[in-house]
């Protein structure tokens, strides 16, 4: 039997630009990087819940394309690692760039009157989008999408620092744990990229369950899955704080956080 590694699926050969420390084809014959397409389920399916939750509170849509936009990432990255070919590689990595500028846009008006429209912010991060869609579509360098993709990611953590310090102090538990868990994801994204080979070698000799928990890339989607999900709650908090809203956070099934927005006091 070849390595599996080399083994052959029901895609074909890969033609993405990229390729992670998962085998390919080593748990089905129909999804080229197993682990690491079904770990994006935490990338759609919370997001899914959290855009009904937000239409059904009346909240602005801003925050519901928010939500969707975190659930094409899922959609796109699941796509991508089941396939490994290039036009999902896209589907994956350009909505990372724009589900980050709306996250932006929805970070930075947090403190504006309702129903208002910042134009030049909205032009820039449009602009922001358009212009790394083209040059990385030329380029095809990944390098470039992660530079644009953490510039982004620098920007949003600038901002909640500053919430989270000097506006809505009481809302650090959140930021602070939105922005741990992203940052554990991203440490496990280079343990992955940089010790492949010697990850790869320990899952020969490990049973294929217990080495599937070495999958750091798959875990990189679990943790920044979770850490953008709860960015989502920061900024929506903060914005139906400064509403006069009365939000919640509420855990279902004592597991996971969502946010229940109680409309304004009637005086």
């Amino acid at each position: 039997m070849a390595p599996a590694a080399d083994r052959e699926g029901y895609w074909g050969p890969p033609t993405s630009t990229l390729e992670w420390c998962e085998e390919n084809y080593a748990v089905s014959y129909y999804i080229a990087e197993f682990w690491n397409t079904v770990s994006n389920l935490i990338f759609i399916l919370p997001p899914i819940y959290g855009a009904i939750q937000t239409y059904k509170d009346g909240l602005e849509k801003r925050y519901l394309a928010a939500y969707l936009c975190l659930t094409a990432v899922g959609l796109g990255s699941w796509c991508f690692h089941m396939t490994l070919k290039y036009e999902m590689q896209l589907l994956d990595e350009l909505p990372m760039i724009y589900s980050c500028c709306v996250f932006v846009y929805c970070l930075y008006e947090c403190f504006k009157y309702k129903n208002t429209v910042n134009y030049p912010l909205l032009f820039l991060l449009i602009t922001y989008s358009f212009v790394v869609s083209i040059v990385y579509l030329n380029l095809k360098e990944p390098v470039f999408h992660q530079v644009m993709y953490g510039t982004l990611v620098s920007i949003i953590v600038l901002r909640s620092v500053y919430i989270v310090l000097w506006v809505y102090p009481w809302l650090r538990g959140l930021g602070y744990t939105s922005l741990t868990v992203f940052l554990m994801g991203f440490f496990l994204w280079n343990v992955d990229n940089i010790f492949c080979d010697k990850l790869r070698a320990l899952r020969e000799k490990m049973p294929p369950v217990v080495g599937a928990v070495t999958q750091f890339h798959a875990w990189w989607h679990i943790l920044t899955g979770l850490g953008s999900y709860l960015h989502i709650l920061l900024s929506l908090y903060t914005r139906t704080l400064f509403l006069k809203h009365r939000p919640k956070v509420k855990f279902v099934f004592g597991i996971w956080p969502v946010l229940l927005v109680e409309p304004p006091k009637k005086l």
